[in-house]
């Protein structure tokens, strides 16, 4: 390990080997900023019969889903139990950001996510919105009540991409383009409102080559952080049933293949834009496959920093 007087400063201003988005928050809060999961009720488009019905067919939101955040709960309620729930392990966070997280959270009325969105930065502490959703569920209507929003508070919005490729969104039931996310990120950022996404690693037919290339196509887009999942599979989902019936076609990342691959993603990614996470973590009664343990995140991470080491690279070396 180099010593902290010989560490090299990257592009982003410190020493890590990849433009943390964490860091940014730090820094641009003065302090740890912990986001609170809220589940407010929103469904989907390909879930309630507007362009089809079931949903992604990877997709079991209860695998993410604190056992706080709850539908049947008001905002406040799932806020202020997020805040002790979170209390124990980041106790050094006093500022929150309301996440809106399971299913499509522009998926409503504009009166209805002016209510939701006021009553969750009504809350003490909080200091501003990240609103998962897809491309599809967003217009100029709902885009100006973020962009209000956003002058007084911090307003991300964050994008399932999952993948860039029409072949695999119709794969999974995604019932939208990838054209329809470049839109409605260019849109987004066009507006003065921050765009992150997320994107899933190891979806069936894909191979690395393809997503490796994945990398160049999203620095071309005006984000401002993005997600990183190993592609998983949940019990009970459409995609269990199809692994269940034949496991030839899929192709899942082990623990220390997927360390090296996502190293090998973040080199030909623009410096510019910041990771937030580099995997997901759902509890093992969820999961089929790929079996990694009970590994934590935090160890993950652990594990990718110090491959980054060494192998003397970071984020953006090959872009």
């Amino acid at each position: 390990m180099h010593s902290s007087l010989r560490e090299p400063i990257f592009p982003w201003g410190n020493a890590r080997r990849f433009n943390s988005f964490t860091e940014y928050l730090k820094n641009k809060f003065g302090g740890r900023i912990q986001k609170l999961s809220i589940d407010a009720g929103f469904t989907c488009p390909n879930r309630d019969g507007t362009l089809a019905r079931g949903g992604c067919t990877y997709c079991d939101n209860e695998a993410f889903n604190p056992s706080y955040c709850r539908p049947e709960k008001s905002i406040s309620q799932q806020i202020s139990e997020g805040i002790e729930f979170h209390a124990n392990r980041y106790r050094r966070a006093s500022r929150f950001l309301a996440y809106f997280q399971p299913f499509s959270n522009t998926y409503a009325s504009v009166e209805t996510l002016e209510q939701l969105y006021n009553e969750a930065l009504a809350f003490p502490g909080v200091v501003g919105l990240v609103i998962g959703t897809r491309p599809d569920c967003v217009d100029d209507e709902k885009l100006t009540l973020l962009k209000v929003f956003s002058q007084h508070h911090y307003v991300l919005m964050e994008y399932g991409i999952e993948s860039c490729y029409n072949e695999t969104l119709d794969r999974i039931n995604r019932q939208h383009s990838f054209e329809q996310t470049v839109e409605a990120i260019r849109k987004t950022a066009s507006m003065g409102i921050p765009a992150g996404g997320h994107l899933i690693f190891g979806l069936p037919g894909e191979t690395r080559e393809q997503m490796l290339s994945e990398a160049a196509i999203i620095s071309q887009l005006p984000f401002q952080m993005i997600k990183f999942h190993q592609f998983q599979i949940f019990r009970d989902t459409a995609m269990a049933r199809e692994y269940e019936q034949c496991q030839a076609g899929f192709s899942l990342f082990g623990l220390e293949e997927y360390v090296d691959f996502v190293i090998d993603f973040i080199e030909r990614l623009s410096p510019g834009i910041m990771i937030e996470r580099f995997a997901s973590e759902a509890p093992p009664r969820f999961l089929v496959a790929p079996n990694w343990g009970r590994i934590r995140y935090d160890e993950v991470l652990r594990r990718i920093e110090r491959r980054l080491e060494e192998r003397d690279t970071f984020q953006g070396k090959r872009f």
